[in-house]
């Protein structure tokens, strides 16, 4: 309030955080308060939920993920599947869930998986200065031409991360935005008020109005292809691209892109027609094993390709040069947070964000546990998961730079006990992206 910036993260402390539905005098606030003064002093232990007052926002096609034995999780006011089985028995160890997230990441990675991810955010910016708003706002360059697509992030004065989202040009005065659903009040407001007075800029939520659901895996294209008269080939479609088409007669914005590193399409479509195009899909996707898959295994795959999360890796208090991040900005142009930026590559750096793998027997890394070196205290890890398709734990973590080198060894602590930890030099899952190009 005095300095126009906080020098750390408090995003825990943004009332934005919570979303309308919490509001007070609503039937979900009610339902929470009393739910909560009952619980108020328990422990709650890793991914287990409070179902007071809920649903409250739910797809087409939760229905159908109920029969399939959808675990939900609630999250800025939407039900999404955690997974698909039995009921979860929470621990701070690893549960018995473990199994069958296993069994959705395989099953995506050998044949194909589909995942409603309607709860993101969604925005559409238009106008003249569209463009120019978007340049001044953006670390990363934006797309050139239509159907172009990047991720960018966007920067504080100090030059920390405030948001992440993926740009998709739709036209030269016509843009579609992405990001975390947590984030929708916030990036809202941070598009809107970055808009000067004289320029034609509109910025208009379409959360509500637009399902996704993504199909990802090296079946993919098989299955959506004969749903499409779209050519989705690699070279009439290629990767980090973008394309208005019709899907099972549903008309979407089809993205080439995957937050599980896996060839695939994420397809925008209005969410009223989202149960004739989940039903198409599954009807083409079942004979070619696909599987559903639900926010557990989504995350470990991210982890496995060493996707970084705003968050958890990626905060206000980090800058694009300490979350190793220096692709994604161009320093050709102009931007919020460019000096410091700038600056911080010519500086010693107190800390970098490394990539590990951990030797545990029975629980992975969450975030905030600490990390040794030589007994002393030199880090934090953002985020962790088991790993089914390497056999082995993964970890984020923040740590002195005389750690960063490939091979460094360190310790971290994981209920009570210190684990060692390596870091490794590239994803443990496709370093080389072959097969988000094939």
């Amino acid at each position: 309030m005095v300095h126009g910036q906080t020098e750390i993260n408090v995003a825990e402390m943004d009332p934005r955080r919570f979303g309308p539905h919490t509001y007070p005098k609503g039937p979900f606030a009610e339902a929470k308060a009393i739910d909560e003064f009952h619980e108020m002093y328990q422990v709650r232990p890793p991914g287990e939920q409070r179902f007071a007052g809920r649903p409250i926002k739910s797809t087409p096609v939760y229905d159908h993920f109920e029969e399939l034995g959808a675990q939900w999780m609630e999250i800025f006011g939407w039900e999404r599947p955690q997974y698909f089985g039995d009921s979860e028995q929470h621990s701070f160890r690893r549960s018995n869930a473990l199994d069958a997230i296993g069994r959705e990441v395989t099953g995506t990675r050998e044949r194909a998986g589909i995942a409603d991810l309607t709860a993101f955010s969604k925005f559409e910016v238009s106008g003249q200065q569209a463009a120019a708003v978007l340049d001044r706002l953006s670390a990363n360059k934006l797309p050139t031409k239509d159907g172009g697509l990047r991720l960018t992030h966007m920067l504080t004065t100090q030059g920390g991360i405030e948001c992440e989202m993926t740009i998709t040009r739709l036209g030269p005065e016509r843009f579609y935005l992405n990001s975390s659903i947590m984030g929708q009040l916030h990036d809202h407001d941070w598009l809107t008020q970055h808009i000067l007075d004289n320029e034609d800029v509109a910025v208009q939520d379409l959360t509500d109005e637009f399902a996704i659901l993504a199909v990802s895996g090296p079946l993919s294209r098989q299955i959506i292809q004969p749903l499409t008269d779209a050519d989705l080939s690699n070279q009439a479609f290629p990767w980090l691209t973008a394309q208005e088409i019709e899907v099972a007669g549903v008309p979407c914005i089809a993205l080439r892109v995957s937050y599980v590193g896996e060839l695939g399409w994420e397809l925008h479509h209005p969410i009223g027609s989202m149960l004739q195009l989940y039903e198409a899909l599954v009807e083409s996707g079942t004979p070619k094993g696909m599987v559903h898959y639900g926010s557990y295994a989504m995350n470990e795959m991210r982890i496995e390709k060493a996707y970084k999360a705003w968050g958890s890796e990626l905060t206000t208090e980090i800058t694009p040069i300490e979350a190793r991040l220096e692709r994604f900005v161009d320093q050709s142009k102009d931007f919020i947070g460019k000096e410091v930026v700038v600056d911080r590559t010519r500086e010693e750096l107190s800390m970098v964000l490394v990539y590990c793998q951990v030797d545990t027997d029975d629980t992975e890394c969450r975030g905030n546990e600490p990390v040794y070196f030589n007994d002393a205290l030199v880090g934090i890890t953002t985020s962790g998961t088991w790993s089914h398709s390497t056999n082995r734990s993964l970890a984020f973590a923040y740590v002195h730079p005389d750690l960063e080198e490939p091979g460094s060894v360190f310790e971290i602590q994981l209920m009570g006990q210190r684990r060692q930890a390596t870091v490794l030099d590239a994803p443990a899952v496709d370093p080389l992206n072959e097969k988000l190009k094939a």
